[in-house]
């Protein structure tokens, strides 16, 4: 890649917004891979537009001309990574709404919950923990955390944590907050909204914060699934990991199920998304219903 300086480059407001970049077969591929590296997200050469658009701006921010030279700034002016969680926050699609996928939060109060209460009384302990993995903007776990909530009638005497991890870091920074739009809780029944949410007034009216004794039951951590090791010392009731994969090739899926699987504990439930279908890892988990699967036990 062509070595250059940004320095000595013109701002960002030198280039219209509307500015269209053109990017070459070379440019393409070296950007697939490095992606691919970094983030485990395998592009086609059908998504060769989608890099172009998503890319244009970090390009005008630093009134590169081409898509070699924002290349090259990766590589050897970027000595902390910090731009590069920027293009892979560019990359991400982070599509998400509460209690998306209505039958898994179901299967949590109807059935997982129950269990775990079981198992407490009859000497086990008074203790959850969800990751959510891949939380986007922080809908998935509150979604899960209000269920849980609502499932146990109190939380005295128990011991519930939700991890909620995202590559994205700007989207961590949006779920610690909790603060969203009342257009995006239109779906949310009007009973947890007000138990759950507090709704803003004055120059914060139309939107709700997440109530600081929700919040207070999830983490949010920035966690590439590429990384080794996983900053996490725990095993989990349930991990979501929720149209995550389906940017992932088949081999990278493979190797993050079966990291998944030593997170779960040997009663642990896996949930995947709608597309998303675990047969050709029938070693693994068992399947139950929907996209709803069960650790198998080792051996």
């Amino acid at each position: 890649m062509a070595n250059s300086r940004a320095g000595n480059l013109k701002t960002e407001n030198s280039f219209p917004q509307g500015r269209l970049f053109q990017i070459t077969d070379r440019e393409f591929s070296a950007f697939r891979d490095l992606i691919l590296r970094e983030a485990g997200i395998s592009l086609s050469e059908g998504k060769r537009q989608l890099l172009c658009s998503r890319l244009a701006k970090r390009l005008r921010h630093f009134g590169f001309h081409t898509f070699s030279q924002y290349y090259d700034y990766l590589l050897t002016q970027d000595p902390k990574h910090e731009e590069r969680l920027r293009m892979i926050n560019c990359m991400t699609t982070n599509k998400t709404d509460f209690f998306r996928e209505s039958h898994h939060f179901n299967f949590l109060s109807q059935h997982m919950i129950p269990q775990i209460r079981q198992r407490a009384f009859c000497g086990g302990v008074r203790k959850i923990r969800v990751w959510s993995a891949g939380c986007s903007s922080g809908e998935e776990p509150y979604s899960i955390a209000m269920t849980v909530r609502e499932a146990l009638g109190s939380l005295l005497g128990w011991d519930v944590k939700i991890l909620a991890s995202d590559i994205d870091t700007e989207m961590i920074r949006n779920g610690s907050d909790g603060i969203y739009a009342a257009e995006r809780l239109s779906g949310v029944p009007y009973e947890l909204k007000r138990k759950h949410f507090l709704r803003g007034k004055g120059e914060c009216e139309g939107y709700l914060q997440v109530h600081p004794e929700l919040r207070d039951l999830v983490v949010f951590r920035r966690i590439n699934l590429m990384d080794e090791p996983w900053p996490i010392h725990t095993y989990f009731d349930a991990i979501f990991c929720r149209n995550v994969v389906i940017y992932f090739n088949r081999e990278t899926q493979e190797k993050l199920f079966e990291r998944l699987a030593t997170y779960l504990s040997e009663e642990g439930y896996l949930f995947v998304g709608h597309s998303e279908n675990l047969s050709w890892l029938s070693h693994l988990f068992a399947p139950l219903r929907g996209t709803i699967y069960r650790r198998r036990k080792p051996g």
